[in-house]
């Protein structure tokens, strides 16, 4: 009897554990060769934000919803920033070719966060993105803890909703 409660004491820690946690895990974020805007290689296991969390979206040019998406974040990304500390990152999923349209889209809206270009689709395939707009959330360590695909009017909102409740360490519903 002795022996099964000290077999069974680290799985009841375990569980413990992952109960107080309470949120998902999708995963970390994939070590994915993708650009920069200025076509430079950039590997995604170096996004981070210094210890906050990391709002990633995907998007394209063609995709009307991810341009209002990303017009509503625009018309409140300082705020966040400075309320919240988060970094976002928007990633374009528009082929070598479309691809082309995305510095004078981007320059041209004002975008105030950083772009990078998933031309091979690397990145998107890596994470299961099938239809943009999708967007991902993770914590300062790069696990991702929660994820959306579409975007409705407002849903901008919940977005940092959800990284408030991860810097204070709350559970996600």
């Amino acid at each position: 009897m002795k022996n099964l409660i000290f077999s069974l004491l680290p799985f009841c820690i375990l569980i413990q554990i992952t109960a107080q946690e309470g949120n998902k895990n999708y995963g970390k974020i994939p070590a994915v060769d993708i650009r920069t805007m200025d076509g430079k290689t950039f590997n995604t296991a170096d996004i981070s934000n210094e210890g906050k969390p990391v709002i990633i979206t995907f998007w394209a040019t063609w995709c009307k919803p991810c341009l209002k998406e990303h017009e509503a974040i625009n018309d409140v990304y300082e705020e966040w920033v400075e309320e919240t500390g988060l970094k976002l990152y928007a990633v374009s999923i528009d082929n070598a070719r479309s691809s082309k349209s995305v510095m004078p889209l981007v320059n041209g809206k004002g975008w105030t966060f950083d772009v990078l270009l998933d031309e091979n689709g690397d990145l998107k395939r890596a994470l299961n993105v099938n239809i943009p707009p999708h967007t991902f959330i993770a914590d300062e360590k790069g696990n991702i803890l929660w994820q959306h695909v579409g975007y409705l009017e407002g849903d901008e909102h919940e977005y940092v909703e959800i990284v408030k409740k991860i810097i204070k360490g709350e559970k996600i519903d």
